[in-house]
């Protein structure tokens, strides 16, 4: 078995990685590495990634870090499953996505994974509510954005699933524990409630995050 994937489920950018793997079918042997422990930061892993962050692949020698780019990696390995449109318009779209999940989606979303989960789970105090003041309206940007992608259409890049979904729904498995304000987004909730129920993503779910609850 070549291919590694060195990850911690708990996090969207590396379940999003895992679900896809899931999806596509492939054979990997999974690597925990436990964030909440500061494995990221051992001289073993920042071998395989100088920024000490997960995930991580390995592929025959190959080492690629950054979740987005794992994705399209990986969906090299299944083109016919079509997470990774063959036309170039099509995968300009996807990559479009990607690009938007890195810059706006997901630092919309960590402030509230910051401040309602991780908080807690290192023992750093109560949520500081200025902090999340300010993030709501850059939350809401981002989220009126991603509503508007999705008002008419069932995926994000229209009638197929692709990486774009795998990524940007990833985020939304932690909602109940962030406390995003997803109230008004009734296209968003309709699009994550597709994609969590996909085999795959309830796989990895099964395997990983109840394993950790």
């Amino acid at each position: 078995m070549s291919l590694v994937i060195h990850a911690f489920p708990q996090s969207p950018r590396n379940f999003k990685v895992l679900a896809v793997a899931n999806h596509l079918g492939l054979d990997y042997r999974y690597h925990q590495i436990d964030l909440l422990k500061g494995a990221q930061k051992s001289p073993e892993f920042m071998a395989l990634n100088p920024n000490g962050r997960a995930p991580v692949i390995e592929d025959d020698g190959f080492v690629l870090w950054e979740s987005n780019a794992i994705l399209q990696y990986l969906a090299t390995k299944k083109p016919q499953a079509g997470l990774m449109p063959m036309h170039e318009k099509g995968r300009a779209d996807v990559t479009r996505w990607l690009f938007w999940d890195s810059c706006h989606w997901d630092p919309a979303c960590i402030p509230f994974i910051f401040e309602n989960i991780l908080k807690a789970l290192r023992g750093m105090g109560a949520p500081d509510a200025a902090k999340l003041g300010e993030a709501e309206p850059k939350f809401a940007q981002a989220a009126a954005i991603l509503e508007a992608q999705l008002a008419s259409q069932k995926f994000v890049c229209g009638d197929s699933l692709t990486l774009a979904d795998f990524a940007l729904a990833a985020p939304l498995n932690l909602t109940g524990e962030a406390k995003y304000p997803l109230g008004p987004y009734a296209a968003i909730k309709r699009w994550y409630g597709e994609v969590s129920s996909l085999p795959a993503w309830r796989r990895t779910s099964a395997d990983h995050l109840a394993v950790a609850a």
